[in-house]
């Protein structure tokens, strides 16, 4: 797809977000709709996969270790056409198939069960060593959250995956600068961010989170670097595109009332 291509499905991305939240029940749309854009170019541009054939071998993986923001790729997954669309009505449903956290059992297309926060970069590791030892040339893209890293587990894979040289392992990371409570600063202080990920064995880059074109340069970038893992640290807005939402932490997980709901479809609509 070209930018502009990718720049509609990211607004469709949102526009789904929202649709999902609906009126007077908490979703998480505020880290959910600053992923936007690097879902939408991993979805429709960069991942190897078939939503006709989940379990494709070859295919690439993506898990959202960030599992709260699951809104984000259960939009990708019903715009690639893994399940019907109308499955985003039901979300979080009794028996529904879409959750609030991803859950393979029930929907197609979801590598990991994430949302227990820390767990799912260690996975990516298990996953990306074993498709090394299966010598699959298949790549492994992890999304994690700037509030996530403050769980030790993050950086036991860290060190994990720079020892064992996962070069096909491609993380993202989040920068919103909020968490649930509010600014990383004044709640849980994981910067500098950079120097901790070098010092870690990293390969690291640093981009605008909402720019398509260099998302996409950056991925063709990072693959060809060998023997180490790759983190792209993304500068990004919290709740981007809904402009009473933007950097206030109380729509990490908010709640919508009908206007706000409203007009969050409308800027939505306009914008795309």
């Amino acid at each position: 797809m070209t930018v502009n291509e990718l720049q509609r499905i990211a607004g469709k991305l949102r526009l789904n977000i929202i649709k999902m939240v609906g009126v007077g029940q908490k979703g998480h749309l505020g880290g959910s709709c600053s992923l936007s854009e690097i879902v939408a170019v991993l979805y429709f541009h960069k991942m190897k996969h078939d939503p006709q054939n989940p379990k494709w071998e070859e295919r690439d993986r993506f898990l959202l270790s960030k599992g709260h923001a699951a809104l984000i790729q259960y939009a990708a997954l019903a715009e690639s056409g893994y399940f019907p669309m109308s499955e985003i009505e039901k979300v979080k449903c009794l028996g529904a198939m879409l959750q609030g956290h991803p859950e393979m059992k029930t929907t197609p297309g979801i590598e990991g069960n994430t949302g227990s926060l820390g767990q799912g970069l260690s996975m990516a590791c298990g996953i990306a060593a074993g498709l090394r030892l299966d010598r699959k040339k298949s790549k492994v893209y992890c999304i994690i959250g700037d509030g996530e890293i403050a769980e030790g587990q993050i950086w036991e894979a860290a060190m994990a995956a720079a020892y064992y040289k996962l070069d096909n392992l491609i993380v993202f990371l989040d920068k919103n600068n909020l968490m649930a409570t509010g600014p990383i600063p004044e709640r849980y202080n994981t910067n500098p961010i950079v120097e901790k990920w070098e010092a870690f064995g990293w390969y690291v880059s640093v981009i605008d989170g909402h720019d398509i074109k260099e998302i996409i340069n950056t991925l063709d970038q990072v693959e060809k670097i060998p023997d180490k893992p790759k983190i792209i640290i993304a500068h990004t807005v919290k709740g981007k595109g809904i402009s009473f939402a933007e950097n206030i932490a109380a729509f990490h997980n908010g709640e919508l009332t009908k206007e706000q709901f409203e007009i969050a479809c409308t800027e939505l609509l306009k914008n795309n």
